[in-house]
């Protein structure tokens, strides 16, 4: 069968230390990000890492606030894993997969405090709600670190609406959303013994253990780990160091689509 043959195929490359499309182990793919790409939402950002392709879409809208921030705006992540990325992907409900991978970048982005939460109160009981949601046009593997790369870059660019009494007003000279720094995620794929940063699809069809780290400058914001497999203490500390290596290329990366803007 084909998927025992790419398997062999894969396994003997990494045995040499290889990889199929020859990137060292702690490699990315080429990546691109580019800002406003919807033109009727707040803000926007679609990312390439490879051939995976990822847009993701902020819209503000006047809500309630959470009972335990009562003085605070409120995020709220969705993702949908289109048909049209992958035959894997169906329609219908959000599927386990689409909601992992929303909270996975909800989660960075929230621990590092990336929104200005508290600039969103309005008044008693009103605040902005922002919604951001990730759509998957491609994919190739690595969707963690391209969504997180485009929602914060979508977030860096929103545009703040104003209220005028009831009405929203979305047009003219808006300020931009208040925000306080830049997270980026590095995703580690482990097969076998072999460990590899930005997994195809390719490889993730075949790892038994997958690491996600969120970092800025100074901290590990969130990890989440994935399927049944395990990394030792040494090996997550290497990637620890590792991510916030290439954290700083990412976020780079979001700083230079951002200030093109």
């Amino acid at each position: 069968m084909q998927i025992k043959v790419s398997k062999e195929y894969l396994t003997e490359l990494l045995s040499r230390q290889e990889r199929v499309d020859q990137r060292g182990f702690f490699d990315y793919r080429s990546i691109s990000i580019k800002t406003n790409t919807i033109p009727n939402a707040e803000g926007s950002a679609s990312v390439y890492i490879g051939n995976t392709y990822v847009l993701a879409g902020v819209k503000l809208d006047v809500g309630t606030p959470m009972p335990d921030k009562p003085d605070e705006g409120v995020l709220v992540t969705s993702a949908e894993l289109l048909p049209l990325a992958s035959v894997e992907y169906e329609e219908g409900p959000p599927s386990p997969e689409a909601v992992e991978f929303a909270r996975v970048v909800d989660r960075g982005i929230r621990a590092a405090e990336v929104i200005d939460t508290e600039s969103l109160f309005i008044e008693e009981n009103k605040v902005w709600n922002v919604y951001l949601d990730i759509y998957v046009l491609n994919y190739d593997g690595n969707l963690f670190d391209a969504g997180t790369l485009a929602s914060v870059a979508a977030l860096l660019t929103t545009r703040m609406p104003r209220l005028e009494g009831e009405q929203v007003i979305r047009t003219g000279d808006l300020p931009r959303l208040k925000t306080k720094g830049i997270v980026a995620s590095t995703t580690f794929a482990k097969i076998g013994n072999a460990i590899l940063l930005d997994p195809t699809g390719l490889e993730e069809s075949f790892m038994n253990a997958r690491l996600t780290i969120a970092t800025d400058d100074e901290y590990i914001h969130a990890m989440q780990k994935g399927l049944a497999g395990y990394f030792t203490r040494q090996e997550i500390e290497k990637l620890i160091d590792t991510s916030f290596e290439k954290s700083k290329m990412l976020r780079s990366l979001i700083s230079k689509a951002v200030s093109g803007d």
